[in-house]
């Protein structure tokens, strides 16, 4: 169980003061090499308070990486990129934000910043010894002594790792940068932290853009029925496909057999560790066999596994599944410290028992992605945002708003919510995408007209009906 805290399938976003903060002698900004970047960037550290409230006390350093314009004859402001989870470091996905980003970058610099309790910003991390548990120990199984050892190894006061908090060490280094306004793109739970910068700091902002939205109206953690909704439609999919549907033509019934057989009885498989290379027992339930599925339903290469790993599964065949287990094994998704601290704090305890049961009902995975919070949350130290934080936000900023159809946990449905409230936004829905659509689509060109013209509804948006149809492997060959 110990390495849920390495690894986990989501199951699964005081201006005084901060201005005042942002003083010289608390900034160390250098030359560096990040990843695979060729080009020399910068890497930073600021010192901040841990608590703003009491700037006299506590500091904690903020990570902070600036990839500089290719071209920068004429300013433009530059573009921060606010990381999702919650517990993505933005530092570390550098290589691929500079491929991403590579249009925008040949004339803005592109700001990454590790949010506290990420990263190389007092990340919220546990050291265990045992780090190949995902492939032997059930979710039902995990050890509430791990949990609270677990929460005892956080340093500082775990209550000021927040999402408003985060907000106000972004604008410190906005400023201290020198840069009178900025540009934000946030996707996915940075979408969250995106719209709480529109409303702490407008100002601050030039414009922004969301991408696979978690307005505040809808809490992190009930992915039950938008989880069932991309099954769904993958289903249909594969249906509509003509080399899917003749290779898997009860792909629906199949998927519901193998996880009540699961749920009656637990397989055991013996298989050869994918890191360490030592023999390990992987113990398949129900919950780990959809939690698994649904991890798959992010991307669109995921997607396209989908129906060949349940017909195999099916079949008593699950060395499929365990191979899609192994492409993630050992990657830090995200610092799982902080992704409890915020939801635990800021999403819960907005969670009716009636919004849990609707969310439930679904033929997907039910409760499953509850269960996490359900055991976990009771142990981690209680915070409340402010009164604030749970308030539409209506800021009068060019907002561009992207959702992918497909998306197993941002549908299209909650980027409505934040296109309803703000005043300047326009939300494009992108038919034949799931999650984060700007990170494999024609919709970072997109963005980059958007972050010129400043006008969300004088875009060209032909591009994105080029994308094609969900395509789905056939065979173990990948023959599609």
């Amino acid at each position: 169980m110990k390495s849920i805290w390495k690894k986990i399938f989501i199951i699964g976003l005081l201006s005084s003061i901060s201005t005042a903060w942002a003083v010289e002698d608390k900034l160390v900004l250098e030359n560096c090499h990040l990843g695979e970047i060729r080009s020399q960037v910068q890497c930073g550290k600021l010192q901040v308070p841990e608590n703003y409230n009491k700037p006299a006390g506590a500091t904690i350093n903020i990570n902070f990486a600036v990839l500089p314009a290719i071209d920068n004859s004429e300013y433009k402001a530059p573009l921060m990129f606010l990381a999702g989870g919650p517990g993505q470091a933005a530092v570390e996905l550098a290589t691929m934000l500079n491929q991403v980003f590579r249009e925008v970058r040949k004339t803005r610099d592109i700001i990454l910043v590790d949010q506290r309790g990420t990263g190389k910003s007092s990340a919220l991390t546990c050291e265990f010894l045992d780090e190949d548990d995902v492939y032997r120990v059930l979710p039902d199984q995990m050890d509430i002594q791990e949990v609270k050892d677990c929460v005892g190894q956080f340093k500082g006061d775990v209550t000021q790792f927040n999402t408003e908090n985060a907000i106000r060490d972004f604008d410190v280094i906005r400023s201290i940068l020198g840069h009178e306004k900025i540009n934000i793109y946030g996707g996915s739970y940075g979408t969250r932290a995106g719209l709480a910068y529109m409303r702490m700091f407008p100002e601050s902002l030039e414009s922004v853009v969301l991408d696979s939205v978690g307005p505040i109206e809808v809490p992190i953690g009930l992915f039950g029925q938008s989880g069932a909704r991309s099954f769904d439609l993958l289903v249909k999919n594969c249906k509509s496909n003509e080399s899917c549907n003749k290779a898997f033509p009860n792909v629906e019934s199949e998927f519901q057999a193998v996880k009540n057989r699961l749920a009656k009885e637990p397989v055991s498989i013996a298989i050869q560790h994918p890191r360490l290379g030592t023999p390990t027992e992987f113990v398949l339930d129900s919950a780990k066999f959809t939690g698994n599925l649904r991890f798959q339903l992010y991307s669109m290469e995921g997607r396209s596994m989908v129906p060949l790993v349940i017909h195999q599964a099916y079949l008593g065949n699950y060395q499929p599944l365990i191979g899609l287990i192994a492409r993630n094994e050992g990657e830090q998704l995200v610092y799982v410290g902080l992704l409890f601290n915020i939801v635990c704090n800021e999403d819960v305890p907005q969670v009716s028992s009636a919004l849990k049961l609707a969310d439930a009902n679904n033929n997907f995975d039910g409760a499953g992605t509850h269960l996490a919070w359900d055991m976990i949350c009771p142990y981690f130290p209680q915070y409340r945002p402010s009164a604030d934080f749970y308030q539409q936000v209506t800021a009068d900023i060019p907002t561009l708003i992207l959702s992918g159809n497909l998306d197993p946990v941002t549908p299209p449905s909650n980027g409505d919510f934040s296109d309803k409230t703000l005043p300047n936004s326009h939300h494009i829905i992108v038919e034949n995408a799931s999650h984060t659509v700007a990170i494999s689509t024609c919709a970072k060109d997109i963005i980059n007209e958007f972050l010129t013209k400043k006008d969300p509804e004088a875009l060209d948006e032909s591009c994105l009906e080029d994308i094609p149809q969900e395509t789905f492997m056939t065979s173990v060959n990948g023959i599609q």
